[in-house]
This record gives C-alpha cells, structure tokens and sequence, in this order.
C-alpha cells in the first residue's frame, strides 16, 4: 500500500511544476491545479473542453485559509460553514489572490473546506488553494466513482492520485450558497 505522506508528495511535486491532477475530493473525483497558476487552470478548462466563462471552485483545507482569496468575509460565512454537516461550497464575491481565468466574470469565487483526509493533508502541504472541478468533459454527466471517470480526462491530466485514496463524505457534488456583498444569501444548489 503506498504511504499518504509520499502520494502527497508525489501530487505537490507535479502542482508545483504547473500540472494538473486527478484526485478524490469529499464528493465526487475532481481535476485540480494550483488555483493561483493561470497556465494551469487553462489546462483544465482545455481537458474539460469548457468555456473559460465557466468558473471553477478551489478548496482549502481550514477556514481560516478563505480570508487569503476574498476581499471580506462576510461574517454570516462563518456559521455556515460550521453548520455545514455536508459539503458545501460557497460563492464570494470579490476574489483576490488566484488565477484571473478561475475568477468568475463577477469577480466572484466559489470556495469549499475540504473534509477529506487526502485533500486536507494535500492542501495543507502545498500551503495553496487547488482547483476542483467534477473529472468529466463538460456536459457529461460526473463520475460517481474513480471507474467511470473518462479515459480521456485519465489520461489528460500530468497525475492521476491512487484510488486507495477514496473516501468521499457524499458520492454527489456538494452544496453551493451565494453571497452578496450586502449580506444576500442564495441557494444555488442543495
């Protein structure tokens, strides 16, 4: 079995460098980047075959970390995150510190805590938010499980992490909530 600590590593080496990843998140398999390296999140939008006007969400790995990639942290995103008992991405406006092309064309950026080991750890070590969008080619239907990820998003990506890995909190995309810069809140997904 290989070790956590080395596959963590092993990931950290190829962000650092610019690629791209395919790896579990606390939902469904996602293709990441370093979400503050331009290149990289055009590689994604390309293996995705989306528009770019398609924003993407990056995860952290605690709170205290969103601060860093938003201009004000509404104070209202503090209790939904700590009552959050699924996952949950929420939309901020005015982003700051990451790749323009990730950054919605409102300026705005959906952030999510990870809750997963891997992607905890992994973030924690890279000291950087990644990227996480859902490993399929856009309009596809996402993958519930590693086997029925595309072969073509398998093979387009610079690292694919081991599914030993797996150990999502929901086999669905999380929750996504909006809000506005006068304290609005939105439900976009449930």
């Amino acid at each position: 079995m290989m070790q956590l600590v080395e596959e963590i590593k092993n990931v950290v080496d190829v962000l650092r460098k610019g690629g791209i990843i395919l790896y579990p998140t606390d939902t469904v398999w996602g293709i990441g980047c370093d979400a503050t390296n331009p290149e990289a999140v055009a590689k994604i939008y390309k293996l995705k075959q989306r528009e770019d006007s398609k924003s993407m969400l990056v995860l952290i790995d605690t709170p205290g970390r969103i601060p860093s990639y938003i201009s004000e942290m509404p104070e209202i995103a503090w209790d939904l995150i700590e009552l959050a008992d699924k996952p949950l991405t929420i939309i901020y406006p005015k982003a700051k510190n990451l790749a323009s092309n990730l950054v919605a064309p409102d300026g705005s950026i959906g952030i999510r805590v990870a809750n997963h080991e891997f992607c905890s750890k992994l973030i924690g070590r890279f000291a950087r938010p990644i990227v996480s969008t859902s490993a399929n080619i856009s309009g596809k239907p996402f993958p519930k499980s590693f086997d029925e990820i595309d072969l073509a998003i398998k093979k387009g990506v610079d690292y694919v992490v081991s599914p030993e890995f797996d150990n999502p909190v929901s086999d669905k995309p999380s929750g996504i909530i909006m809000l506005g810069t006068n304290g609005e809140v939105k439900v976009i997904r449930e």
